[in-house]
């Protein structure tokens, strides 16, 4: 049964995708049509249609069904969309098309940006909170920087809440979900006027979830991988004459998660250089087993740590817009302000408590940051000759993170015998006794950026348009960092500030190797942080055509040379061998796409292929690093290479009545290393092969929905939903090693939620059921090495379980 549903989602998602968005009101009752979709991609209103670039949009409504009101949730309805699950949010991230950034470092950003309101987040985690009252999110595929700018090589999320309307309304929902732990939802948004002129809406939300997974450790005891989340946005708009609004919106959230702890599922292997490379390592997963719950692959839910780990955050921000008519033309101005202050809390040892040979470690990492951005742009009145917009951009982000390390260590006591095979508590007698140590880095980047730009489309004829736009960018980042040890060094490299950079650099001058110098140097410390800097100057662009052969079909055909500003490998563990500044990514992206509008506008189908070459690609690569005396392979970030992506996607929205709709969509994409650049070389095992597909990159992945309406003539109806998604096999590390490879590699899986709804005709009260991952179909959302004795981390998301809700709704 489960493969015929699959097969059918993967089979019908090749002509799909979901192009939710909110539509105009229906004509007749008589005369469905899909009404127009409008979108603000290219900074003016447009219908969806006639935009020449590659666009998935889902409405505010989809976006409040999914199984998490968050970008998280959004990855279902956009097959090229992909999310990174991780332990906090400040390491979670988003991939289009194959391609994005994971980085535990502060001085990177993104490669897909996210806009509020149009407001470019500058951080990454700031886009993963709770979306409440959404109209709708446009997703644009591919390098967007002309108009976007800064972190949008791979493509932009433009998120746009609903604006207060001119009568007294508004909606609530509360939702109860049960079967994976509970979850609790409410909110509610109120539009007030103030004046014939000044209008208001505010909303609030709530949210509480248990968790997924079981802690058994004595001191927790209890279900984790939960969070509490609550938040208020509030947008006041004013017309200030004929020709122009003013538009101010403040929000706030607080989210307190004991999420997201790692899973160990994964059994250690030996090494592809051993006799028998892949096999599992039989001694030490015996050994942990003493110690941990079973390890169940995909199926484990169970974690055996003594400390809760989780995040705690804060965020707020104020945006002004402006929109005036200057003659015929129209003026923005886009002034904002955000601050964001996130604490991570991890256990890294994934163990209980301490034991000879494996040091309790945990983590605590406050971060804190605000950013100040202004944008301003004169747009054409459109429907000329040439139209056009251009303008200017400004922002300053400051991020400041304290990280500190904190290791109980013990080793056996004098005479003491050990049994074998068992982990030996530290607070056992035959242990000595126990020692601390911790590392603790303080560091900063102070980012600026600057640009400059326009695009214009010249309308050669009323079916034929030439498209043209350039972008001029400033960055300049600012970082300082200081790391400093207990004696012993058991928690963290050694020491490093001002004084050991500069001896490593004298000793490198004279001729000694990178790694023999780091260790030369590490005695030179003298408490001072080191400064350092970078900046770069880039003018990227966009050229296309665009044609229509008639109202219902157009065709385009686009190149994009794109670009994201210069980083650094800013992190706890930094070493001088990883402190030079990564180059600037650059792009070459080319894409051709149709868009098509059938049977009345019954039907859309849109189509697009796309190439597009990465140069200097912002990556983490395989590196091998010493903590502790112990020597693993890490993840460093660097510029990977060159890398390309290639494929096709295809949209589809199918309303052949006002009461059913068929939508959804697919793309297949082909991710890979072009040309790899390593970093300095440690072992042979640190070149990744070309050719090695890109991680978070499946070949395929599809999506279908399915609303229909029974109208039953009396005062109710019937709402019947099926929703379905479908992704191929995945890999998630970035390694020339195949044990590694393999153990990191997820299989393909498919999910089917589906749902019933009971209304009013007039939609003014809802309630439904809803059961997601119908099928209880088990899944990883993300694996990693090094868990204890060589064992494999999972991240095992919440929609890996079946699980049921009821929600009501109303509108008033």
């Amino acid at each position: 049964m489960k493969f015929v549903l699959y097969s059918s989602v993967a089979a019908l998602a090749l002509a799909a995708s979901p192009v939710l968005a909110q539509q105009a009101p229906q004509a007749a009752a008589d005369a469905p049509e899909i009404g127009e979709i409008v979108v603000t991609a290219q900074l003016r209103t447009e219908r969806l249609q006639d935009v020449p670039v590659a666009i998935s949009v889902v409405s505010g409504e989809a976006v409040s069904n999914a199984s998490r009101s968050s970008l998280e949730g959004v990855t279902a309805l956009v097959p090229s969309l992909n999310f990174v699950k991780a332990g906090t949010s400040l390491n979670q991230t988003l991939f289009l098309r194959g391609l994005g950034t994971t980085s535990f470092s502060i001085a990177v950003e993104p490669s897909v940006s996210t806009v509020l309101d149009g407001v470019v987040l500058s951080r990454a985690a700031e886009a993963f909170s709770d979306l409440a009252d959404v109209a709708r999110l446009e997703v644009l595929r591919g390098p967007q920087g002309t108009l976007f700018g800064r972190n949008a090589s791979a493509g932009v999320i433009n998120i746009v809440s609903v604006m207060p309307g001119d009568t007294v309304g508004g909606n609530g929902e509360v939702a109860f979900f049960g079967g994976n732990g509970n979850e609790f939802r409410a909110r509610g948004s109120v539009d007030l006027p103030l004046s014939p002129t000044v209008r208001s809406r505010t909303t609030v939300f709530y949210n509480k979830y248990d968790g997924n997974i079981f802690n058994v450790a004595p001191n927790v005891n209890r279900r984790v991988n939960g969070f509490e989340h609550w938040g208020i946005r509030s947008i006041l708009q004013a017309d200030l004459g004929e020709n122009a609004k003013f538009t101010l919106i403040g929000d706030y959230h607080k989210n307190d998660d004991d999420c997201c702890a790692d899973v160990i599922g994964g059994p250690p292997l030996f090494a592809s250089t051993s006799a028998t490379p892949g096999a599992v390592n039989t001694t030490n997963l015996a050994l942990i087993q003493t110690v941990l719950p079973a390890l169940r692959g995909k199926d484990s839910r169970t974690i055996n740590q003594n400390l809760i780990t989780r995040t705690i955050e804060t965020g707020y921000g104020f945006s002004g817009q402006l929109d005036a008519g200057i003659g015929d033309h129209t003026l923005t101005s886009i002034t904002a302000y955000r601050n964001f202050a996130n604490n991570e809390i991890r256990d890294g040892d994934f163990y209980p408590q301490a034991y000879i040979g494996a040091p309790q470690s945990h983590d605590t990492g406050p971060q804190t940051g605000w950013s100040f951005s202004q944008e301003l742009r004169i747009a054409s009145p459109g429907k000329q000759f040439i139209d056009y917009v251009a303008g200017a951009y400004y922002a300053y982000t400051f991020t400041q993170r304290v990280f500190r390390r904190d290791n109980t260590l013990c080793a056996a006591a004098a005479g003491a015998t050990l049994p074998t095979g068992v982990l030996t508590p530290c607070s056992s007698p035959l242990a000595a006794p126990s020692t601390t140590a911790f590392g603790q880095a303080t560091y900063s980047n102070a980012a600026k950026n600057l640009a400059f730009f326009a695009q214009a489309t010249m309308n050669v004829s009323d079916s034929f348009r030439l498209i043209g736009g350039l972008r001029y960018t400033r960055d300049q980042l600012d970082e300082k960092f200081i790391r400093i040890t207990s004696p012993g060094n058991g928690a963290s490299q050694p020491p490093f500030d001002a004084g050991v950079w500069n001896r490593y650099l004298e000793l490198v001058a004279a001729g000694t190797a990178p790694t023999a110098a780091q260790s030369a140097a590490a005695a030179s410390t003298n408490g001072v942080p080191l400064t350092t800097a970078t900046s770069a100057n880039n003018v990227s662009g966009r050229a296309g055509l665009q044609y229509d052969f008639s109202r219902e079909v157009m065709g385009y055909a686009t190149y994009t040379r794109g670009y994201k500003g210069p980083a650094f490998n800013l992190f706890f563990n930094l070493q001088p061998t990883g402190l030079k500044a990564l180059e600037p990514e650059t792009s070459d992206a080319f894409e051709v796409g149709l868009k098509n509008s059938f049977m009345g506008g019954k039907l859309t189908v849109n189509v697009a292929g796309f190439y597009a070459k990465y140069h200097n690609f912002q990556a983490n690569n395989p590196d091998t690093l010493t903590v502790g005396g112990v020597t693993a392979t890490i993840a460093r970030f660097t510029n990977a290479g060159t890398v390309s992506t290639r494929g096709f996607e295809m949209d589809m929205t199918f309303r052949p009545t006002r009461d059913f709709t068929l939508s959804g969509g697919a793309a297949y994409t082909d991710a890979q290393i072009d040309q790899f650049n390593p970093p300095p070389v440690r072992t042979p095992n640190d070149i990744v092969p070309n050719g090695t597909t890109l991680p978070f990159a499946p070949k395929f992945k599809g999506s279908l929905n399915a609303d229909y309406r029974i109208r039953l003539g009396g005062p109710i109806d019937i709402g019947l939903n099926v929703q379905g998604t479908y992704q191929s096999r995945q890999s998630l590390f970035l390694t020339p090693d195949p044990v590694i490879r393999n153990a990191t590699t997820i299989a393909g899986y498919g999910i089917v939620n589906a749902g019933i709804t009971v209304m009013d005709q007039d939609d003014r009260y809802k309630l439904s059921f809803v059961v997601r991952n119908l099928f209880d179909t088990s899944y990883i959302a993300a694996i990693s090495t090094g868990g204890p004795s060589g064992a494999y981390r999972y991240q095992i998301p919440r929609d890996a379980d079946r699980y049921w809700g009821i929600i009501g709704r109303v509108n008033f």
